[in-house]
């Protein structure tokens, strides 16, 4: 079952993580080009800078996530073998 959890939430974190990353790939030159281009304001609206605080927070959050993926699967499997060798019963012990 828990095999089968962490299947489907790395699928559906990469999913979110890519649909994420579209618009945030959009609003960031939006923003430099506003920065840079000497406008009488000189930023973006407050509210897209908020939507892009909130896209760049979450595309570190699951890009963290999706980092780590490798070394919680290698921590998972090290738990697991420890288990099975430490349950292994005492009939399939070899004497010397």
């Amino acid at each position: 079952m828990e095999i089968q959890m962490t299947k489907f939430f790395n699928k559906w974190t990469r999913i979110f993580h890519r649909w994420i990353a579209i618009p945030t790939i959009i609003i960031i030159p939006i923003a430099v080009i506003t920065k840079f281009t000497g406008d009488s304001a000189g930023h973006l609206p407050p509210q897209l800078e908020q939507f892009q605080s909130i896209l760049m927070l979450l595309l570190v959050i699951s890009g963290t996530y999706l980092y780590l993926i490798p070394y919680i699967a290698k921590w998972q499997r090290g738990r697991r073998k420890k288990a099975t060798v430490t349950v292994r019963p005492a009939a399939f012990k070899k004497e010397i």
